[in-house]
């Protein structure tokens, strides 16, 4: 390793004094323009993992949900999945060594992981649409080229596009083409086989009119490209495109869910169908309004429910006895988490909030179902569970089983397993919506929401997000003393009520959610228990305001 030419080359990327990042479930974060040394030395990393791994790795520029002026970077594993535990660490160290330790810290890390300096290593970049993206890709390229690593830049893609790049390139070719060609054409496919079995059973009108809120963000860019691709029942509305707006302002689905109220600059009448993606579509919500003009949020918890259930009456059909499970995190609403398990008798596991916890979880089964209530999850099926489908889908001589066989089989080429795709989840719902004939009113009636609530408490509030502990998948807090019991008291006074604390992974933020039988019941929750954070956790100025 050239040392003398990473110092000269590290020295333009130059790290701001005192200034201390954590790798987190969502990688990087922060103000772009704090960002240089931090990209520039992620592409140095990024080099030693492929030499480490022996593959691509992939290295995302976004902020994701992030207002504009913040950007960020994540690192994606060979497989399409999050980075490594260990390595999140050593990304932590990376970023926060000052440049004179920089020799000091790769050279440990080389150590550790035994990397083998003289392999090739190839990294797949991929960027949003933030104005500062372009410059820190470059820095990106740069931390790259210094460590004579090799690059692949597909430029504007969304993050779970350049997941799927990843894992493609790496399993060589078994998962799709490392193209996004390849990647509108796998997709595309699967979902007009899907849509051809509703089409041949259903009568009338067979249009599927969907209007869609991209946050000003990059799936509108990929939404026109696999247009053409869409078979032609299937007509899509963009809104909030980037044509005009700030990416996430006032729109995208953290806005919405949120905010639980649509997106501004999207027009909506009585029942129609609307989703939403946030910034680098790797999240989706849906929604409509009712004839009495009243605001109904399909959030990830109803995404979940209607694909496990679809999954399990095809499994059903198919006399296969795959173990199916839905994973949450505490976040997920009380009613879904009953509605799985009683009704649809499907067992549900709760892990702590990010979704490589989530991933990890549903790895464990043959169909495991993810997805956080914001709107970001996917399906993973086992290697066994994909070969006894596929097997099924060609060599069973019952129709019936068959055609089910092959409706599971479709279902997995369009599902983006690599990690949560707006895009890819989109379709899955809009073909499932199709195949059984629902509507968005009928989907939203499956079970009823507990009234609910979730605040942030900014830094301005909290001097210090990580004085609260979390315990019981960050149900219950183990630090400051006494706040868990006041939370506690406070409940009680509610009916059907919960609440919980947690330090945000992604933001200088303390996020307090409330559950309790009527809104106004949920909001008065959620304002006491952030008032109780604000008493007993180090709050700062005055208290929140209701």
């Amino acid at each position: 390793m050239d040392f003398e030419a990473v110092r000269r080359c590290s020295a333009r990327h130059a790290k701001p004094a005192g200034l201390a990042l954590q790798y987190g479930t969502a990688g990087f974060r922060c103000r772009a323009q704090r960002l240089h040394h931090v990209m520039f030395r992620m592409g140095a990393l990024a080099v030693l993992r492929s030499r480490a791994t022996a593959a691509a790795i992939g290295v995302m520029v976004t902020a994701s949900h992030n207002p504009e002026e913040d950007n960020g970077v994540k690192l994606i594993d060979p497989h399409g999945e999050m980075l490594h535990p260990l390595w999140e660490e050593y990304a932590t160290q990376l970023a926060n060594a000052e440049e004179q330790e920089l020799q000091k810290v790769m050279t440990e890390i080389c150590q550790k992981e035994a990397v083998d300096l003289h392999r090739d290593a190839l990294v797949f970049i991929g960027r949003d649409t933030r104005p500062s993206s372009m410059k820190l890709s470059q820095a990106v390229m740069d931390g790259i080229s210094v460590l004579g690593g090799q690059y692949h830049d597909y430029g504007l893609v969304t993050t779970p596009q350049l997941h799927y790049m990843v894992c493609c390139h790496n399993t060589q070719g078994q998962y799709g083409k490392a193209t996004l060609e390849g990647y509108y054409e796998k997709l595309s496919k699967a979902f007009i086989e899907l849509i051809k079995k509703a089409n041949s059973s259903s009568s009338g009108d067979r249009q599927r009119h969907l209007k869609i809120d991209c946050a000003n963000g990059i799936g509108a860019l990929k939404l026109i490209e696999m247009e053409r691709y869409f078979p032609q029942e299937v007509l899509i509305n963009l809104y909030n495109d980037g044509t005009n707006g700030k990416l996430n302002h006032l729109c995208g689905a953290d806005y919405v869910k949120v905010h639980q109220k649509p997106p501004r600059g999207l027009d909506m009448k009585p029942n129609e169908r609307c989703c939403s993606f946030d910034g680098d579509a790797d999240r989706i919500v849906y929604y409509y309004k009712d004839t009495d003009d009243r605001f109904h949020l399909i959030d990830g918890d109803k995404i979940a429910t209607l694909i496990s259930i679809f999954l399990k009456e095809l499994l059903v059909k198919v006399e296969e006895t795959l173990k199916v499970a839905v994973v949450q995190t505490a976040y997920a609403n009380g009613s879904s988490t009953r509605y799985l398990e009683e009704t649809v008798k499907v067992p549900v596991h709760c892990v702590k909030t990010g979704v490589k916890h989530l991933h990890h979880k549903a790895q464990e089964f043959d169909v495991g179902v993810y997805f956080e209530a914001n709107g970001h999850g996917t399906v993973l099926f086992s290697k066994a569970a994909e070969t006894k489908i596929r097997q099924l889908a060609k060599e069973e001589k019952d129709d019936e089983r068959r055609e089910a066989a092959k409706m599971l089989e479709n279902m997995i080429d369009l599902i983006n397993q690599t990690v949560g795709d707006a895009i890819a989840d989109m379709l899955v719902i809009e073909a499932i919506l199709a195949l059984k004939g629902l509507t968005v009113q009928q989907w939203d009636g499956i079970y009823t929401d507990l009234p609910n609530r979730l605040l942030k408490l900014l830094l301005l509030q909290v001097a210090d997000r990580q004085v609260i502990g979390t315990t019981d998948a960050e149900r219950r807090v183990t630090a400051p003393p006494g706040l868990q019991e006041s939370i506690d008291s406070l409940v009680k006074k509610q009916r059907a009520a919960r609440a919980f604390v947690r330090p945000s992974g992604t933001e200088d933020a303390v996020r307090v959610y409330a559950e309790a039988d009527t809104q106004e019941a949920a909001d008065a929750l959620a304002h006491e228990v952030s008032l109780a954070v604000h008493q007993l956790a180090g709050g700062v100025g005055a208290p929140p305001q209701s």
